[in-house]
């Protein structure tokens, strides 16, 4: 089960619920739902501007299982526009936070355009209906859904604008427009004689939209499938592209936050004299935080005074009544749940462990882990009577928006939410309880309230990040294996203990099945050929938890293949022949995908230095594979990771370049969660960490040569923005165990 099926199975009782929070955003929310042959064509002053509804029909295999309640919005916004020099600007309805969709969906919309492509630019979306996720009916960037689902909603506006434009030109030559054809940026007519798109847009807007369309055969793609330079490269390696944290309006202020140091606490005393001396600071004012928390906000004229105000505040905090967790104490509990059966989500036959020839039993250990994404958490309010606007790098703008509303006291419709771009994020911006946006909206009303009618920029620092909660759930896993000396496996009992990520949240009816949080589990069992009786555990604990980048698979890969590499090892089998054994003949993308990382890395072929072993892993997240075959070896008694080969199956990939950046980035940030001082802990209720000094994350050194290849394919993409981080620390602790003799049952890595 995947993120994308997850979201689109929405009880009944929710859809309109959901549909009046994530439709109800903006003034065009409000009017009558128009036809599916109604497109709203707005002049502008530089040309031409299409826009379209995205519609369930055109979102693929996504979009055929989509509850019959959830329509489409019906709501016209503008994807594309054309200006009169032929500069074709991309509306996307995604937020860009290093994954490339700024420059995947305009080469998809460019291409069935027939697009110069050295004049298309994108710019962000919003809030606004038009921009919802075209499969699931609401605003998301997650679950690497992104291309997946927008694949022919873009598709299909490039060459809707495209047959307005030959039109046009026919209708300006009078001739048939199946006589003209397009080719970069131009319609080319009789004789060869050209017109602009520019010079065409005009005309084009006035023209009907034709609601059907025939698109490109694939073979005949010129920017689809090439490897291709994002468009926002330039920007990013100058230091000129603007962050959501770089907003600056007239007049603004910034405030920073004490926060409780335990979740849910409040302020007991306040001594604010020193912070109200300090040159720039405006206000130091009570507000409520995540978690029925307070803290203290200071407003200044820029981030350095109010933070030099926080650092003098004299604060006591009452922390009566709330939960005060204690990691050591809470590994234990674990382990006594561990003992015991909890929901069930397998439930197989394994009575034959009992007489299995070999039996395996192990215990895995995996912490807490932070997003800590290089621009910290800031969202910039501005109330302006009975409207606000926000600025913000966020994955669910429509789920924000309805937040900002509720906590202000606004109409929905009233709420404008800006999209900036973001520095990474890794899942902390898609938050039901849209934690950090609703606090900027406490503190901009507070201020409003004191009297600073001036837009509020509120900034986190990294040790807030750090600190500040929404974490990767702590996991204990506990396996019993029965296999015999072939290496078929004759029964596996399975027991997972975490917190439910989506528990207490809007989405707990549709991601909890028969008490059984599906993130918590997604990775078990396939794409292998075995009885398996699954369950789960979910305590409720007061750390505020969250998806991290792949979500469950962040745990569940390094079991399954960690425990199938040793059962292959204790049964003296390559451990390459035998996983593709126990996929059976089903599988072909799993097994394309290893294959591709063997062929590609000389598994089995290249000796490798003294000291070195190869190490195996292969895993599905977000319907696309990817397997790697690493080189490591033990370095002054600790572990280093020195090649990593990626095999990859994701479909069509629209551009390999940006496949490749993903699994590189993913990769290495499945090596952090090896390194030690990768954990949140916790004692007395307190995060102990801080920064990146006590929460490690890779440096250059750390850093293997990877190489990425991708398995050839022309049908529907699937998502690349996680699945490249799961079978990252299991190939790396297999690798280690053929070198050191010894096995990880812990992250970050303990060699037992």
């Amino acid at each position: 089960m995947h993120f994308e099926d997850r979201l689109i199975e929405l009880p009944r009782h929710l859809q309109s619920h959901l549909q009046t929070l994530l439709q109800s955003t903006t003034p065009e929310a409000t009017s009558a739902g128009l036809s599916r042959r109604s497109f709203l064509k707005m002049a502008t002053a530089s040309g031409f501007s299409l826009g379209c509804y995205p519609m369930l029909a055109s979102a693929q295999d996504a979009a055929a299982k989509a509850p019959a309640g959830l329509k489409p919005t019906e709501q016209p916004g503008a994807f594309v526009q054309i200006a009169k020099d032929g500069t074709v600007t991309v509306t996307i309805n995604r937020l860009e936070f290093g994954q490339g969709v700024q420059t995947g969906l305009p080469m998809i919309l460019a291409e069935e355009l027939d697009a110069d492509w050295s004049k298309v630019k994108s710019v962000n979306g919003s809030n606004h209906p038009a921009y919802v996720d075209p499969a699931f009916g609401m605003h998301l960037t997650g679950g690497s859904n992104s291309i997946a689902h927008s694949y022919t909603q873009y598709r299909e506006l490039g060459a809707r604008t495209r047959a307005m434009l030959v039109q046009a030109a026919a209708e300006q030559w009078k001739v048939d427009p199946s006589s003209l054809r397009t080719e970069n940026g131009h319609v080319i007519g009789p004789g060869g004689k050209k017109l602009g798109y520019g010079e065409l847009a005009d005309a084009a807007m006035k023209l009907p939209v034709p609601e059907k369309v025939t698109l490109k055969d694939p073979k005949n793609f010129r920017l689809i499938g090439k490897p291709t330079g994002r468009l926002d490269a330039k920007a990013k390696s100058t230091g000129t592209q603007d962050f959501g944290i770089d907003v600056h309006l007239p007049g603004m202020l910034t405030a920073v936050v004490a926060r409780p140091p335990v979740f849910g606490a409040k302020v007991k005393t306040i001594d604010d004299a020193a912070a109200k001396a300090i040159k720039g600071v405006k206000a130091v004012l009570r507000v409520p935080v995540d978690r029925g928390g307070e803290g203290v906000a200071i407003i200044a004229t820029g981030y350095w005074p109010a933070k030099q105000a926080r650092d003098v505040l004299k604060l006591e905090w009452d922390t009566d009544g709330v939960e005060k967790i204690d990691s050591t104490k809470m590994l234990a509990s674990y382990k006594e749940l561990a003992k015991k059966q909890g929901a069930l989500k397998f439930n197989d036959d394994v009575s034959k462990i009992a007489t299995a020839p070999h039996k395996l039993n192990a215990e895995f250990v995996f912490p807490y882990l932070a997003h800590t994404p290089m621009e910290p958490l800031n969202c910039t309010v501005a109330i302006k009577g009975d409207k606000a606007e926000l600025w913000v790098g966020t994955q669910m703008p429509g789920l924000d928006g309805f937040a900002a509303s509720k906590t202000l006291g606004l109409k929905p419709e009233n709420i404008a939410v800006h999209t900036q771009y973001a520095g990474g994020g890794f899942g902390r911006r898609a938050i039901a309880t849209s934690d950090y946006v609703v606090e900027a909206c406490n503190v901009a009303k507070a201020a409003q309230t004191a009297g600073l009618d001036a837009p509020i920029r509120t900034l986190w620092s990294r040790e807030d990040d750090v600190k500040g909660g929404y974490y990767r759930p702590m996991h204990l896993h506990k396996a019993e294996i029965g296999f015999d000396a072939q290496g078929n496996i004759l029964g596996w009992d399975h027991v997972i203990v975490g917190q439910s990520i989506v528990g207490g949240t809007p989405f707990e009816s549709m991601m909890v099945k028969d008490g059984v949080d599906i993130t918590a589990v997604e990775g078990m069992k396939e794409p292998y050929q075995m009885p398996m009786r699954l369950s789960v555990h979910h305590p409720k604990i007061n750390v505020p938890v969250l998806w991290w980048r792949s979500v469950g698979s962040t745990h569940t890969a390094f079991v399954m293949e960690t425990l199938l590499d040793e059962i292959a090892q204790t049964t003296k089998q390559d451990p390459v022949a035998y996983r593709l054994k126990l996929m059976g003949d089903k599988h072909p993308r799993h097994k394309a995908a290893l294959q591709l990382a063997v062929e590609k890395s000389g598994y089995g072929k290249k000796k490798l230095p003294a000291g070195r072993a190869y190490g195996v892993a292969v895993h599905e997240s977000f319907s696309s594979v990817v397997a790697y075959v690493v080189e490591a070896s033990m370095k002054n008694g600790q572990p280093k990771l020195h090649k990593v080969t990626a095999g990859v199956h994701c479909n069509l990939a629209v551009n390999p370049r940006s496949v490749e950046a993903q699994v590189q980035g993913a990769a290495l940030m499945g090596l952090s969660m090896c390194l030690p001082g990768a954990a949140i802990t916790l004692k007395d209720g307190v995060v102990e960490q801080s920064n990146f000094g006590d929460f490690v994350v890779p440096r250059i050194t750390d850093m293997p040569q990877v190489t990425v290849h991708i398995v050839p394919s022309a049908d529907a993409p699937t998502g690349m923005g996680e699945p490249g981080l799961p079978a990252l620390a299991p190939a790396f602790a297999n690798a280690i165990a053929r070198v050191s003799g010894k096995r990880w049952r812990e992250l970050p890595y303990k060699l037992t």
